[in-house]
């Protein structure tokens, strides 16, 4: 059995908001069994839970939303959680907009290591696929498939040099988020730079917290080849954990971005007939064997 975990020690750190350019602290908070992961804005007193139905926004980041109080650019931070396999925790900030600090899930990690893991008694729960789960949107798809692990298959597309294809599978553990996922940082175009500020967005962007990209190259050095689809697995690993359970699933996205993957999150939770909740990874509930091992090219639907 494995057991729910929080951290064995608060932490803190600072920064600032990508969007907002506003300084803010951020202080993780151990918590009980069964709490989950939720937002705290000190400034507002205002608990936002970190599930899907919270969503306020999907635009260039993942905003979640209560009794008008939002908490912005959550997935970083999110896809550090739930790798590192934190069930329970409590997220303090005094401002809008989680900082961006280098713009991947690598600082992040680093402070969950210096706060250290405490085991809990209950039981985790994980939330095992069952059958597929599909949206699409234009030529931009994604959808979940039953399996023993969690996966993530991302492709990206872009008219651009540099980016006209890009494709990775990873199975997502703590060990291989950690040294091949949680490094890659976010991205944009230098071009539409001028627009995201003109429109109060990337305020708080630069090279320390970004790559940009010109016509012809990147402007800061690549820490991977494949940094860019590497950091969309990222996003998605993070806007997942809105489910509220530790994900046993085959993840396959194209083009995706914030909108589809946590569409997809909403889609799970409310077909209930594609998922059940398990205490192994690997446990499959008596009377849906068969279930799981259709093939998906036999499903009538």
């Amino acid at each position: 059995m494995d057991a729910q975990r929080t951290l064995k020690r608060q932490i803190s750190c600072a920064g600032i908001g990508l969007h907002s350019g506003q300084k803010v602290t951020l202080t993780l908070k151990p918590a009980a069994a069964d709490t989950g992961i939720r937002f705290r804005r000190t400034d507002l007193g205002v608990e936002i839970p970190a599930t899907v139905n919270q969503v306020s926004s999907v635009q260039h980041a993942t905003v979640l939303g209560k009794a008008g109080a939002t908490v912005e650019t959550v997935e970083h931070l999110l896809a550090a959680l739930v790798s590192a396999g934190i069930d329970n925790v409590i997220i303090e900030l005094n401002h809008r907009e989680v900082p961006i600090m280098d713009g991947s899930s690598a600082p992040f990690l680093y402070l969950l290591q210096e706060a250290g893991v405490k085991k809990l008694s209950p039981p985790r729960r994980y939330l095992k696929i069952l059958k597929p789960v599909q949206i699409a949107s234009g030529d931009k798809r994604i959808a979940i498939y039953p399996s023993d692990h969690y996966k993530v298959s991302y492709t990206i597309s872009f008219d651009h040099p540099l980016l006209r294809h890009q494709s990775r599978t990873e199975r997502i553990t703590e060990t291989s988020f950690a040294d091949h996922i949680a490094a890659a940082r976010t991205f944009g175009f230098l071009k539409e730079v001028e627009w995201l500020r003109q429109n109060g967005l990337a305020l708080g962007g630069s090279l320390e917290n970004a790559i940009v990209i010109g016509d012809t190259g990147v402007l800061n050095a690549l820490r991977f080849e494949d940094e860019f689809v590497r950091h969309k697995i990222l996003d998605v690993v993070g806007d997942l954990a809105l489910v509220g359970y530790p994900i046993v699933g085959h993840v396959v996205a194209h083009r995706a971005g914030h909108a589809l993957h946590t569409q997809l999150a909403a889609e799970i939770l409310s077909d209930q007939e594609s998922w059940c909740l398990v205490e192994a990874p690997e446990a499959v509930p008596e009377g849906v064997f068969d279930t799981v091992r259709v093939p998906v090219s036999a499903r009538a639907h």
